[in-house]
């Protein structure tokens, strides 16, 4: 893979899981590389639905080439007539409000660089609709409509922007996911089995280099073959 010389890249939810193993491979492809994470761990601190902190952040570092944001949490797994409004809020502010929010902060920059590439963190559940996974995969869904609509506005400035729908990977949030919801996750999966941080990091990789020129806005399954559409 091939990236921009002295290219720097912010992962988000880069302390463990999905982000840490992104984290690893662009640093393996010689990309400089900064983790952000409320978790210990990772080389910054960040809560990413505080928009002060969000803007110091991206200030502090400079020009921002490749944002992968991959930070993110399950939610609540009950029934949505059992889900409380506070609950539904605080999936939607860390999974939607912190996707609007990193996006919001690092395109400007890489608009007047005229290059850069945006990953953000969907799920199979914003398709499928996992049940007892009402707020989780309606947050997910916004972040592909969001995805998708910011692909568009910056699609002739060089900046590409496109997520990535992963079934249930094999991560530490996942560690806290109802069992069922995983055996339901996995049931339904051809490969009959779990994905891992690694297999994603790989298509993340891809999608945040050069050799990735004429794709924006679009949602990429990472599935096992589980996605039908």
């Amino acid at each position: 893979m091939s990236y921009p010389d002295g290219v720097l890249a912010l992962v988000t939810g880069g302390a463990s899981g999905i982000g840490a193993a992104v984290a690893t491979k662009l640093r393996a492809d010689g990309v400089r590389v900064v983790t952000a994470d409320l978790a210990t761990g990772a080389d910054e601190k960040l809560d990413v639905t505080d928009p002060e902190a969000v803007g110091a952040l991206v200030e502090e570092l400079g020009t921002v080439g490749i944002l992968v944001h991959s930070a993110g949490i399950v939610g609540p797994a009950k029934a949505l007539t059992e889900t409380g409004l506070d609950e539904w809020q605080n999936t939607f502010r860390v999974n939607v409000d912190g996707t609007f929010l990193l996006c919001r902060a690092v395109a400007p920059g890489m608009v007047r660089n005229g290059w850069g590439r945006i990953v953000t963190m969907a799920s199979i559940a914003a398709k499928d609709g996992n049940p007892t996974q009402s707020a989780y995969s309606a947050s997910k869904a916004a972040v592909v409509g969001l995805t998708k609509s910011l692909g568009k506005e910056l699609a002739t400035t060089g900046v590409l922007v496109n997520t990535v729908a992963p079934a249930a990977v094999e991560t530490p949030m996942n560690a806290h996911t109802d069992p069922a919801v995983l055996a339901r996750s996995q049931a339904l999966t051809p490969m009959g089995r779990f994905g891992k941080a690694e297999e994603i990091a790989e298509l993340v990789a891809w999608l945040c280099s050069e050799q990735v020129s004429f794709s924006t806005g679009a949602v990429y399954d990472a599935s096992g073959g589980r996605a039908s559409y």
